[in-house]
């Protein structure tokens, strides 16, 4: 078990892989913790260095009070990433995690070689609309918004299997705290303009199922950046790298290959 002390957090993360490899970064979503790639990297090539975290407020990590910005998420990966002494990564963002890939991308491009923003938006919702959750969580834990999210997370088919109890497990077992913080900073990010500025390559991934990020919001994302690529996932929602594992991987591998990451 890895803690990073980056001084006024402590982050808690994890490094497969060949530690000499090539670098990838992987970032998930809101109300998970880095257990969320664990099905799609024995998949991936063994000879690349995969590093997962997880941000604040969620897993291991520690859980400051209070809300939390956008910038203050970026930050946390980015000194992650100093403190690993990691450049020129591979950078795979799922929903909020694509957000930060994007604001990453934009204040550190010697960090983010290429970026694959799954699941995510330049925008996911509106104010109004998180206001609502975080009062939600505030009086009622995450356990009363649980069902609806699973609703958007997951295609019906999943969940009807056992596997799903443990997603939602997950999600309801997430500090307060951490769940209220990341939906703040989700509530006040916008980055179309900004997003728009980079020259990388990027991939989008979506879920068809997805009620969270519908695939028309990924992909009018991944059009800000010139030459992005966009691959839909039939049969999956929020989380295509649990539903839908092996075309995940086999997604990641082509675009690793065409950038010549692997």
């Amino acid at each position: 078990m890895r803690i990073a002390n980056l001084g006024d957090i402590r982050l808690h993360y994890r490094i497969d892989g060949n530690p000499n490899g090539r670098p990838v970064v992987f970032a998930n979503s809101l109300g998970t913790d880095l257990r969320l790639w664990d099905q799609l990297l024995p998949l991936l090539p063994q000879n690349l260095k995969y590093i997962r975290y997880d941000k604040r407020g969620h897993g291991l990590s520690e859980c400051p009070t209070g809300a939390y910005s956008m910038g203050t998420l970026v930050r946390d990966v980015e000194r992650l990433m100093d403190h690993l002494e990691v450049k020129d990564a591979m950078f795979v963002g799922l929903s909020v995690g694509g957000m930060i890939a994007q604001g990453l991308a934009v204040k550190r491009l010697e960090l983010v070689r290429a970026m694959v923003l799954s699941n995510t938006g330049a925008k996911i919702g509106t104010p109004e609309m998180w206001d609502q959750r975080i009062a939600a969580v505030k009086e009622g834990g995450i356990e009363a918004l649980a069902d609806s999210i699973m609703l958007r997370w997951f295609s019906g088919p999943f969940r009807e299997t056992e596997a799903f109890h443990a997603w939602r497990n997950m999600l309801v077992r997430q500090p307060q705290d951490g769940y209220t913080g990341c939906s703040a900073a989700i509530s006040g990010t916008d980055f179309y303009s900004t997003t728009a500025t980079l020259r990388l390559p990027t991939l989008g991934i979506a879920g068809t199922e997805d009620g969270s990020t519908p695939p028309d919001l990924v992909k009018e994302t991944v059009d800000l950046v010139p030459g992005s690529q966009f691959h839909l996932i039939r049969k999956a929602g929020h989380l295509p790298c649990v539903e839908q594992p092996e075309e995940y991987a086999e997604t990641l591998i082509k675009f690793f290959k065409e950038t010549g990451h692997v």
